[in-house]
């Protein structure tokens, strides 16, 4: 019986409390919508791809290739998992960034030369898009 009266007690000064913050906002004048700038304005638009799956994790120079897909431009030039993207035809690849960035110049029919680096070893590979 004392406990059902203590726990009354402390749910009668929370709900006290809660209509006490509700009443100091209700006083407040309403908040100002600020827009926050759209991140997907600035992520480049692709015509095309190159049909791999980049290793997110690695972080030296370029784009490392974690995965392939099946018949698609990568696949097709025999790029392979492990490789480091470090050219797309005149850009220098240097991180992930700057591999979006290249690959949103090229369009569908196109064919460019990317330079990869394979067990350590520069290597020139002829895509078409």
């Amino acid at each position: 019986d004392d406990a059902d009266r203590l726990n009354y007690k402390g749910m009668e000064e929370i709900t006290d409390y809660i209509m006490a913050v509700i009443g100091e906002l209700d006083d407040n004048p309403k908040l100002a919508f600020r827009k926050t700038k759209n991140e997907s304005e600035e992520v480049p638009r692709f015509k095309v791809g190159l049909g791999v799956i980049p290793d997110y994790l690695f972080d030296g120079e370029g784009m490392r290739i974690d995965g392939v897909s099946e018949d698609k431009p990568a696949q097709k030039a025999g790029l392979q998992k492990g490789d480091i993207v470090v050219k797309m035809g005149d850009s220098t690849v240097t991180d992930m960034m700057s591999y979006m960035r290249a690959l949103s110049v090229f369009e569908e029919g196109d064919a460019t030369t990317i330079t990869i680096l394979r067990n350590g070893k520069s290597m020139d590979v002829r895509v078409s898009f």
